[in-house]
């Protein structure tokens, strides 16, 4: 894992402050969010109107939530939504009320296994109301009457989401998608943001081949809306990549794209086999994150997922638990390091072709080796340009050269430069 950096903790600060906000799929907090991530990135921002329909879905009603609580008799508050946005339903509908805990058992979540923490829990597309607590708060209270408020509105509004765009040399498309619903979470996903606003900080500082558009949208309904407000434009799409669960302690883990072989699935097991860090490579299922409607058969995008531990695959998962203490400055900063690693061999891989090959050229009497004297990599990239060489037939690419040969990408991309130079390969 990378080592504690000065961007590892500016990442972790940024969850910090997004961290005590109530967010959903639509709502003032998603706003407030982007207003954060808006300090460290120009966004536009996109409001798409109560009932616009989105390929099969509907944008819903705009929930916003002010207050909620249980008191006891004695007025105290039992549970409170100022203390953790996790402890109101998701979408909960308002109410006001007073009732004996036999009828408000019905409308309360917790998790027996784990008795301290309080549960993550949604009610988005059905009318419904609710609190999650601690299973141990719910074991404290006394048979009796409770006073139930949830002051909270569902109206005609907006769903909200936000994009950023880094210009490259080509209009060719990556995409780098972040969900931006959940309330107090601090590795699903307020890392997944903090280490995607950071990408896209690196990424222009330079001027990258492809260009880069980060999403920041509500999971699901909001990958969905900006498919339905792209269709015409996603084949400029050629590679992608949803950002989640960023940091854990965990191993980091890549999820190939429904293709299976797309270039970015290639890139990434590459990144991660060379740099020699615990990984795992698994294949693409249609339950996750957004890259299941990236990668719907209709689109059928090259987007493949990198977390740390994999969506449910730790305890913490959707609960109180997983708070500031549980992600960490080294975790982000070594997902971050990953991406722009995979992003960088991605920008520099080609096809060429060889315009000399018919025996091998003279590289001598062009300066080649010469240019090499002193490296102390010389024979590594003698025999990279070889490679090239030998497999610029206009079907092999950059990565290809590097895979089968066994050399570094870098030596692979530097040799393929000094050959176009020279005026040997030809894109």
């Amino acid at each position: 894992m990378a080592p504690v950096t000065g961007i590892g903790e500016e990442m972790h600060a940024l969850v910090e402050r997004m961290y005590p906000l109530c967010r959903s799929i639509t709502g003032d907090g998603v706003r407030a969010t982007l207003d954060i991530v808006g300090e460290y990135i120009p966004l536009q921002r996109h409001e798409v109107p109560t009932g616009t329909q989105v390929l099969d879905w509907t944008v819903p009603q705009e929930w916003n939530i002010r207050d909620a609580y249980i008191a006891d008799a004695s007025g105290h508050r039992v549970v409170d939504f100022a203390a953790s946005s996790l402890h109101v339903l998701g979408y909960s509908v308002p109410v006001s009320a007073t009732m004996p805990l036999a009828e408000l058992r019905g409308h309360l979540h917790t998790l027996p296994e784990h008795p301290s923490w309080v549960p993550y829990r949604t009610s988005y597309y059905k009318p419904e109301w609710g609190f999650c607590l601690a299973q141990e708060t719910l074991d404290a209270m006394p048979d009796g009457d409770y006073e139930v408020r949830i002051d909270s509105t569902l109206a005609d509004g907006h769903l909200t989401y936000a994009e950023h765009v880094v210009p490259g040399q080509v209009p060719d498309e990556v995409i780098v998608s972040c969900h931006v619903c959940h309330p107090s979470l601090a590795n699903d996903n307020l890392a997944g943001i903090a280490v995607a606003t950071f990408l896209a900080r690196a990424l222009a500082q330079g001027t990258p081949y492809y260009t880069y558009r980060f999403i920041f949208a509500p999971g699901t309904i909001g990958a969905i809306t900006w498919l339905a407000r792209n269709a015409e434009r996603v084949d400029r799409v050629k590679h992608g990549l949803v950002l989640a669960c960023a940091g854990d302690p965990g191993q980091l883990t890549y999820k190939r794209s429904r293709r299976g072989d797309a270039e970015i699935d290639r890139v990434m097991r590459h990144v991660l086999s060379a740099s020699g860090r615990p990984h795992r490579v698994t294949e693409f299922t249609p339950y996750g994150y957004d890259e299941r409607q990236y990668c719907s058969p209709g689109f059928d995008l090259g987007v493949g997922s990198l977390t740390r531990t994999p969506y449910a695959g730790y305890p913490e998962y959707h609960t109180s638990a997983d708070d500031l203490d549980f992600v960490s400055p080294e975790a982000m900063a070594d997902t971050l390091a990953v991406c722009r690693e995979a992003f960088a061999v991605l920008d520099r891989n080609r096809q060429y072709v060889n315009l000399s090959p018919y025996g091998e050229p003279q590289l001598g009497r062009r300066g080649l080796y010469d240019a090499l004297g002193g490296r102390s990599d010389t024979r590594q990239a003698q025999m990279a340009m070889l490679w090239v060489l030998n497999l610029s037939d206009g079907e092999h690419s950059l990565l290809d050269v590097a895979e089968r040969s066994g050399l570094p990408f870098d030596t692979v991309a530097a040799a393929g430069d000094a050959l176009h130079g020279a005026g040997l390969i030809k894109a």
